[in-house]
């Protein structure tokens, strides 16, 4: 081999060598920029990843904070809800235990306040001077009460009512527990709407009947004398046949009515309802706060008064207050429980002050 060969064959190694090395250095850039590319997909994973993780977490704590602020919602609901009904329970519980009481030691109120109305009337009729008995005043301190302080003696004293509030109850466990009614048959409201002028025509026809002199005729006939002489604990005689009928007809009706006789027939609560009573002793309403379309108040009353924005109009109202704690949001108040800020101490000064009347005025069987 010849020296120019020798040259020729070394030139092309280094050549060929150059070239390996050329291409080898292309793959090693290739394989950089390809790690390079690697590692910035690898960071946008991780970012992406990352991001998706922040995002889901931000969306969860959101849906768990949405459910807690949710549930402390329905639970806050639920507490006003359950110290509502304990309200209530507290009140009917006080409102029992003082008609029971009344029932026991002063079942003769209703008569002898009513009394009073026929012995005036009677007096007229014969042309004779009214003078102070023990009827007329009887009817003269209920009347001052009932001004002063509402017809809380309807509410909570009348033996009569009280005794209708208890036939209603019954009647409707009876209904609940013996035939499984869910709802309580009873009057319908727009015929209760009708039926309560008989009251006002009752009263008017006993009137009129007093001032004729005509009123005595009818001895026997009355069913709250037959009441009276039940609960002072005489017998009823023979001469009391129709006025014991007409009182087991109203016994029959009080099981399909709440406070049936008061509504309808008590001739005086129509003389009372037609009294003026004081306006720091009705109920006011704040219209403004009421749940649009609520009727609560108005399905408790026993009287079926819509409650007016400043207190009841037409004089029906008992004061038995039983609206006063179904209201949800607590927009039935007295102007008197602003002043003593205690609802049912108001309820005990009442009782007491009407407690303290009656034993003046000769009710208290027991004095």
């Amino acid at each position: 081999m010849t020296e120019i060969d020798r040259s020729s064959l070394l030139s092309d190694r280094r050549d060929s060598s150059g070239s390996e090395k050329t291409i080898m250095g292309g793959s090693d850039v290739r394989a950089a920029a390809a790690g390079t590319l690697r590692q910035k997909a690898g960071g946008e994973n991780a970012a992406a990843v990352k991001s998706d993780q922040k995002k889901a977490g931000g969306e969860n704590a959101a849906a768990v904070k949405s459910d807690q602020k949710k549930a402390g919602g329905k639970s806050a609901a639920a507490g006003k809800a359950e110290r509502r009904k304990r309200r209530i329970r507290k009140r009917a519980a006080l409102r029992a235990v003082i008609q029971f009481f009344f029932f026991i030691s002063m079942p003769g109120a209703f008569v002898a306040g009513f009394s009073g109305v026929k012995y005036v009337f009677q007096q007229v009729s014969t042309g004779s001077s009214i003078s102070m008995n023990s009827f007329l005043a009887a009817l003269i301190g209920l009347s001052a009460f009932t001004i002063l302080f509402g017809r809380f003696f309807c509410g909570y004293v009348c033996a009569f009512g009280s005794m209708g509030d208890l036939m209603y109850w019954l009647s409707g466990l009876v209904q609940k527990k013996v035939f499984g009614r869910k709802k309580q048959i009873s009057i319908p409201e727009s015929v209760s709407g009708v039926l309560r002028y008989l009251k006002y025509l009752n009263l008017i026809v006993i009137v009129v009947l007093c001032a004729v002199g005509l009123y005595g005729e009818l001895s026997g006939t009355s069913p709250w004398d037959v009441f009276s002489q039940l609960t002072s604990l005489r017998g009823v005689g023979s001469t009391y046949i129709t006025g014991m009928f007409y009182l087991v007809l109203i016994i029959a009706g009080m099981w399909f009515k709440e406070r049936f006789f008061c509504r309808f027939l008590c001739p005086m609560g129509a003389f009372f309802a037609l009294l003026p009573i004081l306006p720091i002793s009705m109920l006011q309403r704040k219209s403004s706060q009421c749940i649009k379309g609520c009727n609560l108040c108005k399905d408790q009353c026993p009287a079926g008064i819509k409650l007016e924005p400043d207190g009841p109009k037409n004089g029906e109202c008992i004061a038995c207050e039983k609206c006063v704690p179904v209201c949800p949001r607590g927009n039935i108040t007295h102007t008197e429980n602003k002043l003593l800020k205690n609802e049912y101490l108001l309820i005990l000064i009442r009782a007491a002050l009407l407690f303290a009347l009656g034993c003046y005025l000769g009710f208290c069987r027991f004095l």
